[in-house]
């Protein structure tokens, strides 16, 4: 006998929102959804990516990852660490990195659930299912919380944007190296060589 394990969609009303404690369970009664919460307590259900995206995300988590294996600056985490920023959202970035003395001011308890703090270094790479003014949004909300530097990569129009804090928005073509300036310093990505 076959053992079929059924596959039951999950639905979320668009008005349900949820304390943290409640987040924290669904989190745990699904393990295997990826989940983040907004600021005002909406549970958000990020769908898988497509097989290319899931490639270029584990290529530019490699980059940085490579980066801070050789300065030992910091800590580098992929898309399924999520961080419960200042204004209470837990965001899930696709490569987030902080800094190695704020990672170690945290306790074992903070750094084994969802961090306390906003990543010092987001980044985002826009897939086909992503709306762009929602991620827009977010890397915005990165910036309110205390993100230092950001990455918007768009792969359809071969194009990023780079958010600072009290800065405007710069969109660069792939063409013009992406540089980590103070926060990653030595960092450089060229964007041709991952997407040709």
């Amino acid at each position: 006998m076959v053992n079929v394990m059924m596959i039951t969609p999950v639905y979320l009303p668009t008005d349900w929102r949820v304390s943290e404690s409640e987040f924290m369970s669904l989190v745990q009664a699904n393990p295997d959804l990826r989940l983040e919460l907004t600021a005002t307590g909406e549970v958000i259900a990020m769908p898988p990516t497509g097989s290319e995206t899931s490639g270029n995300n584990i290529d530019l988590a490699g980059y940085v990852w490579l980066w801070n294996k050789q300065t030992k600056l910091g800590k580098v985490f992929d898309s399924s660490g999520g961080f419960r920023l200042p204004n209470g959202a837990i965001r899930s970035p696709d490569v987030a990195w902080i800094r190695l003395e704020r990672w170690q001011s945290l306790s074992s308890d903070e750094r084994q659930g969802f961090a306390p703090l906003c990543p010092d270094f987001v980044l985002e790479l826009l897939s086909p299912s992503d709306h762009l003014i929602t991620v827009q949004n977010k890397m915005q909300e990165y910036l309110d919380n205390g993100c230092q530097l950001g990455w918007l990569i768009n792969s359809a129009t071969r194009t990023t944007e780079i958010y600072r804090p009290q800065q405007n928005v710069v969109t660069i073509p792939f063409d013009q190296t992406l540089l980590g300036e103070e926060i990653l310093p030595g960092f450089a990505l060229n964007l041709q060589t991952l997407f040709f």
